[in-house]
């Protein structure tokens, strides 16, 4: 084990800090060790996007939207564990004057033109969105839309200024004149940090650079406490003041990140960020788009993993039900051993699961799309962005002519546990897809499901919408006349130009 300090690129510089808690966050660190007060803390808990910063890290091939070889993401600082900083590059809203020459960069500039502020509380976390995307959309040659630009903003919130203001600044941002953003030196930086050994900060926090050097490492340590993206377990530490103890940190292990289709599979890596691994399932998948905007913000997607989503085992976690609907089985790695398991059969019970002590999750495989198959994915919660589910249904059919082959339909907000609707999905295999046949699926609900009444929802509306969703899944796919897209999305319901969502 060789012990060094967190080093990363900020405020132009290589900055190395040593002897940092390892549950630390990246927003205390900014605010009360360097004094950069401009990131805000809000709710500290990753839903008002307040402490939103960038972070940039070396490109890939396969990066969307790469700049000049960094990789932009937002992430929220209240999130993110110092030490996941190493190799990194960390900007915030102090430094976009700095990269433009001293003046107000463009997307600073529009927002005070535009008005754009009142409290300007959240506005740094606003400012800094929108400079990622301002990044990413000039490396593309690309304008993004009002739409697209109400998503890269859906989890920044607002209480004063209301965002039509803000969005106009958005698309104003790109008529300025464009300010250069020269990432030679960051690169050049990033590429001096870099390290195929072990990073070890102290005795609690360890971030192997492989993927045997993490097998060895987690049998060696069975009582670590695996950590990818720390948008949930960063909670234990802010809200419920946990001592996490030795933390083993996945999401410097290449290989995890992989998404990769061969031999007719999709495996998707347990480090892969939860935005690539939905923009690879809707790419395969189209129906999975709204589940994919809708599942919580971009910084959490950018921060998150669909691996430690579906290892965290929450009843009301979306990937889950999705993945169960597309018949996805998870790798489960231990030393040298890998097994496979069906993931419909991997929880146990509320927040318990198959793994062994001295075991990981390896990556999530899933056969690419087949014949006949129809998939939808309903999210229903309080508010249409960054909100929970009460209920979760992903429903796939298989249909030759009229009559169902297979169904698979899985449903999260309604047990202890993401679970297969059974009774319903029996109901509906071999028969005719027709109104009675859903409508006895619907009935079936209740052999499968007991719901609970808690602050999300009552039993008997959670009852109720999935019936209902087993109806909608039918009036879309039914043989003759299926709903169009436009008919069941709340965006064909909109006026023209206007935004839908209750934040934006």
């Amino acid at each position: 084990m060789t012990m060094r300090p967190i080093r990363f690129f900020h405020g132009g510089r290589i900055v190395e800090v040593d002897g940092a808690p390892p549950t630390r966050t990246v927003l205390e660190w900014l605010r009360e060790d360097v004094h950069r007060t401009g990131t805000k803390e809000g709710c500290n808990e990753g839903d008002c996007g307040a402490c939103t910063v960038v972070i940039g890290e070396l490109a890939v091939p396969d990066d969307a939207g790469a700049v000049d070889g960094l990789k932009l993401t937002t992430v929220n600082a209240c999130l993110r564990f110092l030490p996941m900083l190493d190799g990194k590059a960390l900007f915030t809203v102090e430094d976009l004057r700095a990269l433009n020459a001293g003046a107000l960069h463009p997307v600073q500039r529009a927002v005070v033109d535009g008005h754009a502020s009142q409290c300007g509380f959240c506005t740094p976390g606003f400012v800094m969105s929108l400079w990622s995307a301002y990044e990413r959309h000039h490396a593309r040659g690309s304008r993004p839309s009002r739409q697209q630009l109400a998503d890269e903003l859906s989890g920044n919130l607002c209480r004063c200024t209301g965002y039509r203001t803000i969005l106009d600044a958005g698309q104003r941002m790109f008529e300025l004149p464009r300010a250069a953003f020269d990432t030679a030196a960051i690169v050049d930086a990033l590429r001096s940090l870099q390290s195929s050994a072990c990073f070890d900060h102290g005795t609690q926090f360890h971030a192997p650079r492989t993927l045997d050097d993490l097998a060895t490492l987690r049998v060696a340590r069975p009582d670590a406490r695996i950590v990818a993206g720390a948008t949930d377990v960063a909670l234990w530490v802010t809200k419920g003041l946990r001592d996490l103890g030795e933390l083993i940190h996945v999401g410097e292990v290449a290989e995890l990140k992989r998404i990769e289709l061969a031999a007719g599979r999709l495996q998707i890596g347990a480090a892969a960020s939860l935005e690539d691994a939905w923009r690879a399932l809707a790419a395969h998948w189209p129906t999975l788009q709204d589940i994919w905007l809708r599942f919580a913000s971009p910084a959490v997607r950018n921060a998150g993993t669909m691996g430690g989503n579906v290892a965290n085992g929450s009843p009301i976690g979306d990937s889950a039900p999705v993945l169960m609907a597309l018949d996805a089985q998870i790798l489960l790695r231990k030393g040298e051993r890998v097994r496979t398991l069906p993931l419909r059969d991997f929880y146990v019970d509320y927040m318990k699961n198959r793994l062994e002590a001295g075991e990981f999750v390896q990556a999530l495989t899933l056969a690419a799309p087949q014949p006949g198959w129809q998939v939808r994915a309903y999210k229903i919660s309080k508010r249409f962005d960054c909100d929970i589910s009460a209920v979760c249904a992903a429903l796939a059919i298989s249909l030759d002519g009229n009559r169902v082959n297979a169904a698979r339909f899985a449903f999260g907000g309604m047990a202890a546990t993401v679970r297969h609707a059974t009774h319903a999905e029996a109901q509906v295999v071999g028969k005719p897809w027709s109104q009675a046949t859903v409508a006895a699926a619907m009935q079936a609900l209740s052999a499968d499901f007991t719901p609970l009444t808690d602050m999300r929802a009552s039993a008997g509306y959670r009852m109720q919408v999935a019936r209902n969703l087993l109806q909608r899944l039918w009036l879309e796919t039914r043989p003759v006349d299926p709903l169009p897209a436009s008919a069941t999305s709340v965006w064909s319901a909109m006026p023209h130009g206007s935004v839908a969502g209750s934040a934006l």
